[in-house]
């Protein structure tokens, strides 16, 4: 049976990006492209403002407490009012690889990249530290870094923690449109339903790592332990055959949840949160989610600071904000992912106790068992696995 959650409440380089992606354009099915979701922000006065003190935050869609009413971000206004610090906050990130080739050459360069703080996954922050594009932390700034849980605490690319902090978890797993599949889908042998060759009813992440990491443990394989080259190559064979016979339409960034509201696809490999949204944009419970029988993918997204910002201690003093358990449990209500604050569930209890027990916020142990983090790789790995799977997308 699949685990069908309740979501109504509010919870390698590619192409470049050509603009960031809004979530208000993503989920209201526009083209794809709008404008930067800000917060005390005046494009003409941009410098001036960043110069007063301002925080360049590019995060991903999706991604924070919205007023929709106000049509401002609670959990930041708080901390403006805290600090007296403004953020100005972009909705910039669609994928780790595109964000990473837009900003890197200016990053080589030395040159402001618009940003003070961001927040890519786990393995991409790992390849910013190792090319020294961040800035370690002064932990004197974040007191709160005590409450980062256990699990996410000691992370090989980074055992102490000196240059990023979890921002939130990520579930990937398959969701689906309710209308189109009532009875769910529980298993990947589900998802790709003789039924569906031809129809091009299926979207798939542009991230290599969930999208090959599904399969790869649909074939048997323990994307945590040591896989080898030929079963990683075995999966990309997999995947390109998938596309030949007209199971996936295409694969794509976070954007695809547009394509999955709009109708025009029946299901997907997605990101749990992404599909909480769609719930709460609709107002009711029409997509579903599910970690398939043979395992989902658990990663987490990153705050790291770049080299090139100039307000690193605002920077700091906004991750210490979002690890005060308060701030991340009203964060996690609302966009449903996973939280790595120590203190979080109990904060939730006051601040929506209908969330307290939400399995994409705070996974019960039965979950914990079907995710899997996919191991890290070589330098090249990264280059040889990486390359084989934008060939197999046509890029």
């Amino acid at each position: 049976m699949a685990q069908d959650f309740d979501h109504s409440i509010p919870p390698d380089l590619a192409s470049l990006v050509s603009a960031p992606v809004s979530r208000r354009a993503i989920l209201a099915g526009g083209a794809g492209i709008g404008a930067a979701s800000l917060v005390g922000f005046n494009a003409s006065a941009a410098t001036s403002a960043h110069a007063a003190g301002t925080v360049r935050w590019g995060n991903w869609g999706y991604y924070i407490d919205l007023d929709e009413k106000t049509n401002k971000y609670p959990t930041l206004e708080d901390f403006t009012k805290k600090t007296g610090i403004k953020v100005v906050y972009k909705e910039a990130i669609d994928d780790n690889d595109s964000f990473t080739a837009k900003v890197t050459p200016q990053l080589r360069l030395k040159k402001d990249i618009g940003y003070d703080l961001v927040t890519p996954t786990e393995w991409m922050a790992a390849r910013w530290i190792n090319s020294g594009f961040t800035q370690k932390f002064d932990k004197k700034n974040i007191p709160n870094a005590k409450n980062l849980i256990d699990i996410l605490a000691h992370r090989p690319f980074d055992p102490n923690r000196e240059s990023s902090m979890p921002y939130a978890g990520i579930l990937a797993g398959i969701a689906w449109n309710k209308k189109k599949l009532p009875k769910g889908i529980s298993a990947m042998d589900q998802l790709f339903d003789k039924k569906y060759k031809g129809q091009r009813q299926i979207l798939v992440l542009s991230e290599m790592r969930d999208t090959i990491g599904l399969i790869m443990m649909w074939q048997g394989v323990d994307i945590a332990g040591n896989f080898t080259e030929a079963q990683f190559m075995n999966a990309v064979d997999k995947f390109k055959q998938l596309l030949k016979d007209g199971y996936i339409g295409q694969v794509k960034g976070q954007s695809y949840a547009q394509d999955l509201q709009a109708g025009n696809v029946t299901a997907v490999i997605g990101w749990s949160g992404d599909i909480s949204q769609l719930n709460i944009q609709v107002g009711s419970d029409q997509f579903g989610f599910a970690v398939p029988e043979s395992g989902g993918t658990f990663s987490s997204d990153n705050f790291i600071i770049p080299s090139t910002s100039t307000n690193k201690a605002g920077a700091e003093k906004l991750i210490n904000h979002y690890y005060d358990p308060a701030i991340a449990a009203r964060l996690s209500a609302y966009i449903n992912y996973v939280s790595p604050v120590k203190g979080a569930k109990e904060a939730m209890a006051k601040v929506n106790p209908k969330q307290v027990n939400n399995p994409l916020i705070f996974p019960t142990d039965a979950m914990w068992k079907k995710l899997h983090v996919f191991r890290g790789l070589t330098a090249a790995e990264q280059l040889k696995f990486s390359t084989a799977f934008q060939a197999a997308t046509g890029k």
